[in-house]
């Protein structure tokens, strides 16, 4: 029995180190250099009606994320906030207010 619980908490945790080691973490310096990026390269979308702005959604295919310089996010701005996504998966992994 101590074997089963042994297992399922190791499980449990590297679920969870999992999830945290997706957990994009972007500095101040780096979101100055970001918005800056993004101001004068803008690519304002409508957010669609049926689509929740949250960290982890899917970007529908009908909006057109730009590339970042250095190629390892891509971004759109909506609902006036800058937004990260993932060019691979399409998620978003990061909003800037």
């Amino acid at each position: 029995m101590v074997f089963r619980s042994t297992l399922a908490a190791t499980i449990l945790l590297a679920g969870t180190a999992f999830a945290v080691a997706q957990t994009v973490v972007v500095t101040p310096e780096e979101e100055i250099v970001v918005r800056e990026y993004v101001k004068t390269n803008p690519v304002i979308v409508e957010r669609p009606s049926n689509f929740e702005l949250v960290v982890g959604a899917i970007i529908p295919d009908i909006l057109k994320p730009g590339a970042l310089a250095d190629n390892k996010y891509q971004y759109v701005v909506m609902d006036g906030r800058t937004v990260l996504i993932d060019p691979q998966t399409r998620k978003v992994v990061y909003i800037m207010d």
